[in-house]
C-alpha cells in the first residue's frame, strides 16, 4: 500500500536511524508510516513488509485485543508504556518495553511514535533468578525436613524421668532453635549406679548439635564402661582436642553418679554452673566445678576433678545449663545463681514433677522475651 509520508518525518528519519531503540510511527488511520533499521533488526521484517500495514496485523488474534486496548489507552492519555513483545519473522517473540506517545503535526493530524526497547537479557536474567529461587526454595524445604528429622532424633536422645532404686528423676530439654547444643543424660548402669549429666556445647544450631551428638556418643561409651568421673572428663577433653577441636569451640559438663540406695554420690563439673543439693530444711549446697571448660586447653581437668558426697532421704539434686541462671529481666538484670537458688528453695517441698514445672515457670516469669539459649534441667530426689 502506498502511504504518503509527511514532510517532518523525512526530516526526522536520519535522527531516528541513530537510536538504539526500535522506532515505529503510525498515522491516524493506524497504518505504519516508518520503522527504523533497529526495529527491522529486532523483528526480522523489512521496512517494505511493514509500512502500510496496521501493527496488529503482525500479532495473533488472542494478542490483538490487548494491543488495541493499549492503543486506546495511549490515545486517551496521550502516552503509554507497557511490557509486551515484538513478533519475529521466524516465529519467535522478542520481549520489549513499549512506549507510545501521540504527536500532532502543524496540519492537525495525529501520529503515534512508538519505541520498543529490547528487554530479552533482562527477561533471561529474571528467568535465571526465578529458577535459582525455585532451587533455593526446594533446598530450603529439604533442609527444613532434614532439621525436623534431626530434631526428632535429638529429642529421642533427650533424658527421660524415671524411678531407679532409691532415686526418682525428672528432666526437661528445650533447644532455642530446631536443634541445639545442650544435652542431658539419665543412664542407669544395671543396679550398681545411676549416671546423671548435663552438657552445654558452645554455640547454637546445626554445628553445635553435631558436636553435642558426637560428645554424647563418646560420653555414653565411658559411662557404660563405668569410667571414673574425673578420668571421663580427661578423656572427653582429650577426645575433642584430638578429633573435634576448632577455634572458639568448648563445652561444659556437670555429671553425678549415685549408688543404688541413693546415699552416695560422686560428682564432677567442668566449667559448668554449680550443681545444687537442696535439703528438706531448705539449706542448699553448691557443687562447683573443679575443672575448666573442656575442648579448649590441655590440662583442663586436674587430679581431684571428682568429689564424693553423702546424701540423705529427701535430698534433691539439681543439674542445669546456664539458660536458667542467665535469664535476664526487662531491666537487664540477670537472675544469677543466687536467684536460681531462691527458686529452688521455694519449690523444694513440691512433688518432684511439680517442682520442675514450677522452676521453669518462675524463670519464664523472670525472663524478658524468649529464651536465648538451649535449656536442660535434671532433678533427682533421694527416696
Amino acid at each position: 500500500m502506498e502511504i504518503e509520508r509527511p514532510e517532518w518525518l523525512d526530516q526526522m528519519a536520519g535522527v531516528l536511524e541513530t537510536l538504539n531503540e526500535g522506532v515505529l510511527i503510525r498515522d491516524d488511520c493506524n497504518h505504519i508510516l516508518f520503522v527504523n533499521e533497529r526495529f527491522t533488526e529486532m523483528t526480522g521484517f523489512s521496512a517494505e513488509e511493514m509500512v502500510g500495514h496496521a501493527p496488529a496485523e503482525f500479532y495473533p488474534g488472542e494478542d490483538q485485543d490487548f494491543l488495541f486496548q493499549q492503543m486506546r489507552h495511549g490515545e486517551t492519555a496521550g502516552s503509554n508504556r507497557f511490557e509486551f513483545y515484538l513478533p519475529e519473522k521466524k516465529g519467535g517473540r522478542l520481549p520489549v518495553m513499549i512506549s507510545g506517545r501521540q504527536l500532532e503535526d502543524p496540519e492537525g493530524r495525529l501520529f503515534a511514535i512508538i519505541t520498543a526497547t529490547d528487554i530479552s537479557e533482562q527477561k533471561r536474567t529474571e528467568e535465571q533468578l526465578r529458577n535459582a529461587n525455585a532451587e533455593l526454595e526446594a533446598r530450603h524445604r529439604e533442609i527444613e525436613m532434614e532439621l525436623a528429622l534431626a530434631a526428632r532424633v535429638q529429642q529421642s536422645l533427650a533424658p527421660q524421668g524415671l524411678v531407679w532404686g532409691g532415686v526418682a528423676v525428672e528432666t526437661f530439654y528445650l533447644p532455642v532453635r530446631t536443634i541445639g547444643g545442650d544435652f542431658g543424660l539419665v543412664s542407669p548402669a544395671g543396679t550398681k549406679f545411676l549416671n546423671l549429666m548435663v552438657c552445654d556445647v558452645s554455640g547454637h544450631g546445626i554445628s553445635s548439635a553435631l558436636m553435642a551428638n558426637r560428645i554424647y556418643s563418646e560420653t555414653m561409651s565411658h559411662l557404660e564402661r563405668g569410667t571414673e568421673l574425673g578420668e571421663m572428663l580427661r578423656e572427653l577433653n582429650r577426645f575433642v582436642l584430638q578429633n573435634l577441636h576448632t577455634s572458639g569451640f568448648y563445652f561444659s559438663v556437670a555429671v553425678a553418679r549415685l549408688d543404688g540406695a541413693g546415699r552416695k554420690m560422686s560428682f564432677a563439673g567442668a566449667g559448668h554452673p554449680p550443681a545444687m543439693i537442696v535439703q528438706p530444711n531448705g539449706s542448699i549446697r553448691l557443687l562447683k566445678s573443679r575443672s575448666m571448660i573442656l575442648g579448649a586447653l590441655d590440662g583442663a581437668v586436674g587430679p581431684d576433678a571428682a568429689e564424693e558426697i553423702d546424701l540423705e532421704q529427701g535430698d534433691r539434686i539439681v543439674l542445669y545449663t546456664d539458660a536458667l541462671n542467665e535469664a535476664f529481666d526487662r531491666h537487664g538484670e540477670m537472675l544469677g545463681i543466687q536467684g536460681l537458688e531462691d527458686i529452688v528453695r521455694m519449690t523444694r517441698r513440691l512433688p518432684l514433677g511439680e517442682m520442675k514445672v514450677s522452676i521453669l515457670q518462675k524463670i519464664e516469669t523472670w525472663r524478658h522475651g524468649p529464651p536465648a539459649d538451649d535449656t536442660s534441667l535434671v532433678l533427682a530426689e533421694v527416696l
